[in-house]
């Protein structure tokens, strides 16, 4: 079965930095590929990053640009979110989903998900 654990969410200050990381593992990491979503209490999930795991391209939000990175390690079937420069309005649930139909920002595409972070910016 595919699975995605999500692990490093936790309290920061604003203006700090954490890096988020998600493990996949039940498939070859190569056939489906990862991006992460957050979703702020009683708001909709809203999309953050995105890559190709077979060539480490990436999408990011404009909402994030610039202040958040994707990366992976094929070889770990490990993708990292690094997040700086925080915002109050960081805080949020963050999941990484995979998807074998696309490696944009289309919540539709993404059918697996984790159980999801908690990063909290106070």
């Amino acid at each position: 079965d595919v699975q995605l654990v999500e692990s490093g969410g936790g309290l920061v200050e604003p203006g700090g930095s954490l890096t988020l990381s998600c493990v996949a593992s039940g498939y070859t990491y190569t056939s489906k590929n990862i991006a992460w979503f957050r979703q702020r209490s009683g708001e909709e999930r809203e999309p953050i990053a995105s890559i190709y795991s077979r060539g480490g391209i990436e999408r990011i939000a404009d909402s994030v640009k610039g202040r958040f990175t994707i990366t992976q390690d094929q070889a770990k079937s490990t993708v990292w979110l690094q997040m700086n420069n925080l915002k109050v309005e960081g805080t949020a649930m963050y999941y990484c989903a995979a998807s074998d139909r696309g490696f944009g920002l289309r919540e539709d595409w993404y059918a697996y998900w984790g159980q999801g972070t908690q990063v909290t910016v106070s």
